[in-house]
């Protein structure tokens, strides 16, 4: 034991068939609490949970021929050992105590006295360390590194639908969330869940910028299936208000610094040369015979009409007397509402609600 052997350490040592303590060593201090709300001390257990575990105690230490009173004193402050410890106390032994009371059974500093003394001298001796497995593992999982790999994952999905066709960004955002999916996935953080509420997450924001006009319920759902999922995958069992409350701002952190660092790239990136060749910069001048709306649709632009079937945000209106299809600016506009011409986008005749006035007359 080098050199502390506190709670349920106290208890695997006590299964030992022999304890060996290194000078400076204590043993014991293992009674059971349930920890509080985020920034409160650990709470007493029910005397239930005490009982229980001081006879866990007591039957161990009598398995290995150990004094059971003062197994039971590390538990329970009730226990009351004269000359020992005070009840209202729990038991904590140093080296010393230990071996005097026969809770240890002998004192040694290295691994090679411990065998010379139970007569395995000269042993082979293999000392496990963590594998390169292992090892990425825990660089994957570790806190600064898996808020980066958000980081950049959803930064490169943000670059990646802010420009055309699929490339570098869209590879760097998917090898990121892979890579941090992945080392959470192996020390059982994330599973299908997370993975599918992520999915579900990207996939609503998605529609939400090309399909749906507007922001509304698809974008509010999509980013709580991405903050939830993310969240979650940094969540394991039996974790405490405060440890939830983290993980969630260290994921709230890492998209805002995506939403961040998009917006700068986006507004500089253009002026790059590796930039250029991301972004399509090749004009279509209507001198040349290109337009971004035939010459009638553009004609409608700022006129007033009134809806014909509802906008659901497609529909039809009537504008000078004519049937015109038309879109609405995200919102669902009923038959017979007064509308006005804001944009003409292409072959699309965007519409918005008209406030005409009623004051005077």
């Amino acid at each position: 034991m080098n050199k502390r052997a506190i709670s349920a350490g106290a208890l695997i040592s006590l299964a030992a068939e022999k304890i060996v303590m290194a000078d400076g060593g204590t043993i014991g201090a293992a009674t059971p609490v349930q920890m509080g709300q985020p920034g409160a001390p650990a709470q007493p257990v029910e005397e239930k949970t005490v009982s229980y575990v001081r006879k866990e105690f007591r039957a161990t230490a009598e398995t290995r021929k150990r004094p059971p009173l003062i197994a039971e004193a590390m538990v329970d402050a009730d226990v009351e050992i004269p000359g020992l410890i005070q009840k209202g106390k729990l038991l904590t032994l140093t080296t010393e105590e230990a071996l005097k009371h026969k809770v240890a059974d002998f004192r040694a500093e290295t691994i090679e006295s411990v065998l010379e003394h139970l007569g395995l001298a000269g042993s082979q001796v293999r000392r496990v360390s963590p594998n390169w497995a292992e090892e990425l593992v825990r660089f994957l999982t570790n806190p600064i590194v898996s808020s980066l790999l958000m980081t950049i994952g959803m930064l490169g999905i943000i670059l990646e639908i802010r420009t055309p066709g699929f490339g570098v960004p869209g590879v760097l955002g998917i090898t990121s969330l892979g890579l941090f999916f992945w080392g959470h996935w192996l020390v059982q953080l994330a599973g299908w869940e997370e993975m599918l509420l992520v999915g579900s997450g990207l996939a609503l924001l998605v529609l939400e910028v090309f399909v749906i006009p507007g922001f509304g319920l698809a974008g509010v759902l999509g980013i709580g299936a991405l903050l939830a999922g993310l969240s979650l995958s940094l969540i394991g069992g039996g974790a405490t208000w405060e440890f939830v409350i983290k993980a969630v701002g260290r994921v709230i952190i890492s998209i805002f610094l995506a939403l961040a660092a998009s917006l700068v790239m986006l507004r500089f990136l253009p002026r790059l040369p590796f930039g250029r060749r991301l972004i399509l910069e090749t004009g279509l001048p209507a001198g040349e015979g290109y337009a971004s709306a035939p010459a009638d649709d553009s004609s409608w632009l700022g006129k007033s009409g009134t809806v014909f079937s509802p906008l659901r945000p497609a529909g039809i209106a009537e504008i000078d007397g004519e049937r015109v299809d038309v879109v609405s600016d995200g919102e669902f506009i009923d038959s017979g509402t007064p509308i006005v011409v804001t944009r003409v986008d292409g072959n699309r005749i965007v519409v918005r609600r008209h406030r005409v006035s009623t004051e005077g007359g």
